[in-house]
């Protein structure tokens, strides 16, 4: 199925790794043409090398000049995926206000940044995507990740208040909210637990019976990061044009609501 992308430009935050380089390589594969974001020069030249991106944009988000930096490489941009973000597993002993702080700064502050320096352009152009990777936390927080959940809430919250600013525009804002994604990182963080908690001993084993402990859903297993790529591409299409300010969640059914 031809989506239509080819010859949109579409640039993906924190994309030389994990679920960010599975949204790229979709992109390319489907056409676009994709600049690889990351601070790493190394890895983001490694995964643009590999799926054929158009540039590597090599900047700290979390600051204006690395901002600055990475959009004056991204050029015009059809398509702005905030998918750049971090989070750690402290709980609310462990989540100073500093922590907090930077927190919000590199998950929400900096995908405003790049909005407010790339969207003006797909408004003079009639057409865009933005993108914001959330999650399922946002709505339905735990004890754990106090400051990583209210992070989340904030991106979906100024999704919508996007949405409604560019009414009429040609430009929509949507929101992608994966559930448990099993990258690299949580593969190794679930294996290094798996003794303590009996988990098992394959990773068949370890992925079944952590679901059931950590992210309750209707398939008894983790997202796959090319499952959250699939959802980030049909918005990004042409399919899409009459979706915005929504929120598609792909958590194999974590999150239990009626609307």
């Amino acid at each position: 199925m031809d989506v239509n992308l080819t010859g949109r430009r579409a640039l993906v935050t924190g994309s030389s790794s994990g679920l960010g380089e599975a949204i790229a390589r979709l992109l390319a594969t489907e056409g676009a043409d994709v600049v690889v974001h990351g601070r790493d020069v190394v890895r983001a030249r490694t995964v643009a090398a590999d799926i054929g991106a158009v540039a590597v944009a090599i900047g700290d988000l979390a600051t204006d000049e690395g901002a600055d930096a990475v959009a004056a490489t991204a050029g015009e941009v059809d398509i702005l995926v905030n998918n750049a973000g971090t989070y750690d597993h402290s709980g609310w002993d462990d989540a100073t206000p500093q922590v907090w702080v930077r927190t919000y700064e590199v998950n929400v502050v900096s995908g405003v940044r790049m909005i407010r320096r790339l969207v003006p352009g797909m408004r003079e152009r009639g057409w865009g995507r933005v993108i914001q990777i959330g999650g399922g936390l946002s709505s339905q927080p735990t004890p754990m990740l106090p400051h990583y959940s209210a992070s989340l809430a904030a991106r979906h919250n100024l999704a919508v208040s996007l949405a409604r600013e560019l009414k009429g525009t040609g430009v929509t804002s949507n929101v992608v909210s994966p559930g448990a994604i099993l990258v690299d990182s949580v593969e190794r963080f679930l294996t290094e637990m798996a003794p303590e908690r009996g988990w098992g001993e394959s990773w068949e084993e370890i992925e079944r019976n952590a679901a059931r402990d950590f992210v309750p859903n209707d398939f008894g297993r983790f997202g796959r990061p090319e499952e959250i790529a699939g959802a980030v591409v049909y918005l990004a299409s042409p399919y899409a044009d009459y979706v915005s300010g929504a929120t598609i969640r792909v958590d194999g059914g974590t999150i239990r609501s009626v609307i």
